[in-house]
């Protein structure tokens, strides 16, 4: 069983690590990047510090996984953010020093294709942070969206239970970044829903596995990060989202499926699934065809679960991930789901 920590907190003033994990956008799209970089200065309070291949693309995975070496071995770093996702995070996994990180521990915070490095960390016995990369996050047009800026802000700074809320209103449609019309403003958002519960007839409280559900299918296909012994995942938290590549309800049922194939998604005792991106510029659907395609995901859930685990508490909607706002949920951490009352705290 693995022996799971919190790492220590950064404070305002400290310097923080940013890099590219998964690819270096920000030299492709430098005004998300910059204007991510200024709110951590002038909002947080934190000083970030580059490494070589964070605006680099086309960097190989030696030469990132030298920059994570470098911002967690450096003990004037108190913590490390990513700049954004990418799609072959997976082949800089090998390349890392378990042992270096896990003597070094530090908050780390991302999502997409940083599921890999947050699962890497909770292997080591760190706990990682879902949410807030730079350019998503901290780059969002016209001002951060208030609830992930006072989720991140707690995240970064205490520790202790924090109630996640459900948003009033959201946004999955995106705008250009090479446009510097697209900052003039803030997204224009729609109303949100609320969450949606299954079986919620008991309280939940255990530790949080999983994230982006296409880079946990890779992992598990690569048998990459995952215990051999699934054990410790009993009673736990699965988190699971999509992103903007939106696979179908045939694929998410068939991830799903091969999870429950292992034995895996039994093992949890709640499933939080990340309200759905609906839209993306290579699949821009009208308002209509967002909610076919957010129903089909919900269906292909419910059939898997109700298939290998049908006791689970699921909460539908839950405002993490490709959509905006982006909550953090501590990745390892403690999350307690609460379905009589409604309610998610989670553990920063």
């Amino acid at each position: 069983m693995t022996v799971i920590s919190y790492p220590p907190k950064p404070s305002p003033g400290d310097r923080i690590a940013v890099v590219s994990p998964g690819a270096g956008l920000p030299g492709l799209f430098p005004r998300p990047f910059e204007l991510g970089l200024e709110r951590l200065r002038k909002d947080y309070e934190l000083e970030p510090v580059e490494y070589p291949a964070t605006r680099k693309m086309g960097s190989t995975p030696q030469e990132r996984a030298d920059d994570i070496h470098a911002a967690f071995a450096d003990p004037d770093i108190k913590a490390v953010m990513a700049s954004i996702g990418g799609d072959d995070q997976i082949t800089v996994l090998p390349l890392l020093d378990r042992e270096l990180i896990r003597t070094n521990p530090k908050p780390f915070f991302g999502m997409s294709d940083n599921t890999n490095l947050l699962m890497f960390l909770r292997n080591a016995g760190i706990v990682g942070y879902h949410g807030a990369t730079v350019m998503t996050a901290l780059g969002r047009p016209g001002a951060m969206d208030p609830l992930t800026a006072e989720s991140l802000r707690a995240a970064l700074f205490t520790s202790g239970d924090y109630e996640l809320k459900p948003t009033e209103r959201w946004n999955d449609v995106d705008r250009d970044w090479a446009d510097p019309a697209t900052f003039e403003a803030e997204p224009e958002t729609r109303p949100g829903a609320g969450w949606s519960w299954v079986n919620p007839d008991r309280v939940v409280e255990g530790r949080s596995w999983g994230g982006c559900l296409e880079i946990v299918g890779w992992l598990l296909m690569a048998d990459r990060e995952i215990p051999h012994d699934l054990s410790e995942f009993d009673g736990g938290v699965l988190l699971l989202e999509t992103s903007e590549e939106m696979p179908s309800g045939t694929e998410v049922f068939r991830t799903l499926r091969n999870m429950g194939e292992r034995g895996l998604l039994q093992r949890f005792s709640a499933l939080l699934m990340g309200r759905a991106k609906t839209w993306s510029f290579e699949r821009p659907n009208t308002p209509e065809e967002a909610a076919r395609y957010a129903a089909e995901q919900r269906e292909a859930v419910l059939r898997a679960v109700e298939a290998y685990a049908p006791d689970t508490t699921i909460v539908f909607d839950v405002d993490f991930g490709h959509t905006g706002p982006q909550l953090v949920i501590p990745y390892g951490g403690l999350v307690r789901v609460d379905g009589p009352a409604r309610r998610i705290t989670v553990t920063y």
